[in-house]
């Protein structure tokens, strides 16, 4: 184990981690890759998931197998708690408590002790929360399945099935930054708490902008395919669109397109102000458009009826026959050359683009290895094994987070000793004055855009942190990857527009600078020095300021695509997801629209945040938490991202035809609706006590599928999910986004949704931007200290630019001036939405 000179920042926090499967496990993963000791615990006979994934999930763990249905490893897992500082489970609710683990009694015993429960649904959700909480059956449960984007839609696939664990991806990463955050308040306050956060509302969050509504949201947002949707709706038209036909409904700088070796090249480059341009600079084919009329307006966020013309180059979506035109040119121009070649030119030139990569391919890719984006590390099982690299790491540390020890087995007593070896120092809470929330008092600069950067600020929100968004007085994308998306990623700030170029900008992006606690930008390496962000630049003006960096490609190291730029779809390209879920190279397809990797980063952004200020905190280091999305992609994938001597074929569900694992999980019709049947061989005994289905355990296991599909047609989904949760069968119906927003629905109180089970909207008829808008709650992570903030409606980019100015010290005059001058803005446009 890990030596107490360590500079990781969560040396000497002691875990104990009793997770099975994936969500617990990986939380205290997240942990140990920060330099926390964690001792696991697994049953007497081994992990109840059997997986290589787990020699990913364990590592930097030491193992200790407890029968805890005796006295005596009840008695021994006790021991252990008591010498913990957090402790980790993703039971069903109460099933910890009936072990004899009483989470309340314990952090009565210790208010010192943190606690993270990691169950399928809320403790509070009457309805679900004895069911069989697997994956799959979280995902069906939330609508995953049945919001795989536009083009499953369009495609007539639906529910489409994916093997991704987005629920558990999402949880553990939620669940390990609000640990690291009530830590670090712990070091203020000398208290812990008791926190909750269940798969199905952290996968909701992770899914916040697929399900946000607009009432009368403005035609110029709709893209060809919402379009065609609901042109087919309306005229009672048949889904069926195939999937060649569908890609000429795609936006020409949002597709993929095949390259002269074979290979799809994802192109990702619709709504930034330069993207766009360079794309059809880089191809050659920038100027011979221009002169067939292709126009770039000057103000996009003027109301459309005011452009000079119909289209932009920079704005998405484009209308459909200069689309059609130009998808044409790239087309052809895309098989001159390889991917290979592409990949570099794009790069380089500063595009957003990559290659299509299978997974297997992205494990032994060369930059992902030199970058620590893959590692080696030898497990004792599997050997050498490759893994991704950490998800979450310190630029000051990070080296030393490459070289994780593997995952070793120890009897109960030397676990017992490695951790009575750790002594935490914890202040006296009788000499702390009380937070209200694990981040009040925090000031945070939010430098970032599009999606994972400010989720990531936005979410700090909801623990008491003030948050002040800068963007440039001009804006850099369009209105529909700023103000829409904005709705979501603005909540909770304050906005102030600067031009920190200018030398009116410059002085109060400074000024701002020297006020904050921490900074959080989505940004590579060149553009935060150019800025003067760097760790020597910033020390200067601000040497307590931490720093949390969040972009598309990094690793701990530096590497050949090190300072690429792009996006969640680039991402999906290059680790084998789009692959996956399409399931061929030439039609390769996005997994969902938003809320894949992006939301997720967000949530690790925010764990670099809680280290940073931990270490701070214990160790009076200023630090630069760092994640990127190619680094949680790894994550994302952790059931199947690895590889080693003698692995078999990489043959995880995949395609548009994929309905799930087998014949016990997987989509069946009923009736009425779609069903998701989850279950074990193990579980056969248990479909006897079914009616209708009782014949099932004694088939060969060749015929099931065909008797469950015939069988469950005779009823409607409901009886079938009623006998078959009542036999204790993992079984939902696959219900929709739509569906559960109109069920979960209540007007917006000032109260964070927490109360509310595992499904939580707010309705705001008098929202800021004068649409009636419905959105989830902030509501996944629960605790019992800390106070979780229903954090305000996202207002106007610009609303608080005067009132962030006056907090800094400017005087109404010179606050004029700055404005008139244009240097500083109050708004980019007339209206909150430009219509």
């Amino acid at each position: 184990m890990r030596n107490s000179f360590s500079k990781l920042p969560l040396t000497g926090v002691k875990v104990v981690d009793f997770g099975q499967f994936i969500a617990g496990p990986a939380v205290a993963m997240l942990l140990g890759d920060l330099g926390a000791t964690v001792v696991h615990i697994d049953p007497i006979e081994g992990a109840m998931w059997d997986n290589p994934a787990n020699a990913t999930l364990n590592r930097n763990k030491v193992i200790v197998n407890l029968d805890l249905k005796s006295e005596e490893g009840l008695e021994k897992a006790r021991a252990l708690c008591a010498e913990a500082d957090i402790i980790v489970e993703n039971f069903r609710p109460g099933k910890f408590a009936k072990l004899g683990f009483d989470f309340a009694a314990m952090c009565e015993e210790r208010p010192e002790l943190i606690t993270i429960s990691i169950p399928g649904f809320a403790s509070n959700d009457e309805e679900r929360r004895e069911l069989r909480a697997y994956e799959s059956i979280v995902a069906a449960s939330s609508g995953v399945f049945t919001d795989m984007g536009l083009n499953r839609v369009l495609m007539g696939l639906n529910p489409s099935f994916s093997p991704l664990p987005l629920a558990s991806a999402y949880a553990s990463q939620i669940a390990a930054s609000a640990t690291v955050l009530a830590l670090q308040s712990r070091q203020v306050t000398g208290l812990g708490d008791q926190i909750e956060v269940p798969l199905a509302a952290a996968v909701m969050e992770g899914l916040c902008y697929n399900s946000i509504k607009v009432d009368g949201m403005p035609e110029r947002y709709l893209t060809q395919r919402e379009v065609e949707i609901e042109r087919r709706r309306v005229e009672g038209l048949p889904m069926n669109v195939s999937y060649e036909d569908l890609q000429e409904l795609m936006d020409p700088f949002f597709r993929s397109y095949m390259c002269k070796d074979g290979r799809m090249f994802y192109v990702v480059c619709p709504s930034h102000k330069n993207h766009a341009r360079r794309c059809l600079e880089v191809l050659g084919i920038y100027d011979e458009l221009i002169e067939d009329g292709l126009t770039s307006e000057e103000n996009t966020y003027k109301p459309w009826s005011e452009w000079e013309h119909e289209t932009s180059l920079g704005v998405y979506p484009m209308p459909k026959d200069w689309a059609d035109k130009i998808s044409a040119r790239m087309k052809e121009v895309f098989m001159t050359r390889t991917s290979h070649e592409w990949k570099k030119m794009f790069g380089r030139g500063l595009i957003p683009g990559a290659p299509q990569r299978w997974l297997q391919e992205w494990l032994h890719d060369e930059y992902a290895e030199t970058s620590g984006l893959m590692i080696d590390v030898w497990d004792p099982i599997y050997g050498e094994m490759t893994q991704p690299g950490p998800v979450v790491w310190m630029e000051e540390s990070g080296e030393e987070a490459l070289q994780p020890d593997p995952r070793r087995w120890v009897e109960f007593d030397e676990a017992l000793k490695i951790l009575k070896k750790i002594r935490t120092e914890i202040p006296d809470p009788s000499e702390q004055s009380a937070q209200e929330g694990w981040l009040s008092g925090v000031r945070v600069l939010d430098l970032c855009n599009v999606i994972a950067g400010p989720h990531s600020a936005s979410y700090l929100a909801r623990f008491g942190a003030e948050v002040i968004k800068l963007e440039p007085a001009e804006p850099m994308y369009d209105s529909w990857n700023t103000v829409i998306y904005g709705m979501s990623q603005m909540r909770g700030k304050r906005s102030i527009l600067a031009d920190i170029t200018s030398r009116h900008g410059r002085q109060v992006f400074e000024d701002l600078i020297k006020s904050v606690d921490i900074i959080v930008w989505n940004a590579p390496d060149n553009q935060i020095k150019k800025v003067g962000l760097d760790a020597d630049s910033l020390r200067k003006l601000n040497p307590d300021a931490l720093f949390c960096k969040l972009d598309c490609f990094s690793g701990v190291r530096r590497g050949t695509r090190t300072d690429y730029i792009g996006y969640d779809d680039l991402v999906q390209a290059t680790t084998g997801i789009m692959l996956r879920f399409g399931g061929a190279m030439d039609r390769p397809e996005e997994h969902a629209h938003v809320g894949t990797i992006d939301v997720m980063c967000g949530f690790g952004g925010a764990l670099g945040v809680a280290a940073a200020l931990y270490q701070k905190h214990r160790f009076g280091r200023i630090g630069r938490g760092r994640t990127s999305l190619a680094a949680n992609s790894g994550l994302l994938q952790a059931p199947f991202a690895f590889d080693y001597r003698g692995r078999g074929l990489f043959e995880e569900p995949s395609g548009p035809e994929a309905s799930g694992y087998d014949s016990l999980t997987r989509f069946y019709s009923t009736a009425s609706r779609h069903i998701l049947l989850s279950a074990y061989e193990s579980d056969l005994p248990l479909f006897r006590n079914v009616e209708g289905l009782e014949a099932l355990p004694d088939l060969p296991e060749e015929e099931r599928a065909a008797f469950l599909a015939y069988t469950f047609v005779s009823q409607p989904a409901s009886e079938w999910i009623s006998r078959l949760q009542a036999a204790d069968i993992g079984a939902v119906i696959c219900e929709n986004l739509d569906s559960l927003r109109a069920v979960n629905l209540r007007d917006a109180d000032g109260e964070p949704g927490t109360a509310n089970g595992s499904y939580s909207f707010s309705n705001y008829p008098d929202h800021p931007s004068g649409h009636e808008v419905i959105q989830l709650d902030p509501y996944a992570v629960r605790s019992t200290r800390g106070k979780i903030t229903a954090v305000t409606p996202a207002e106007k980019f610009g609303t608080s630019t005067r009132a962030v100015l006056k907090d800094l010290g400017y005087a109404d005059s010179a606050i004029e001036a700055m404005i008139k001058s244009g240097n500083l803005r109050e708004s980019w446009s007339e209206e909150y939405l430009p219509s």
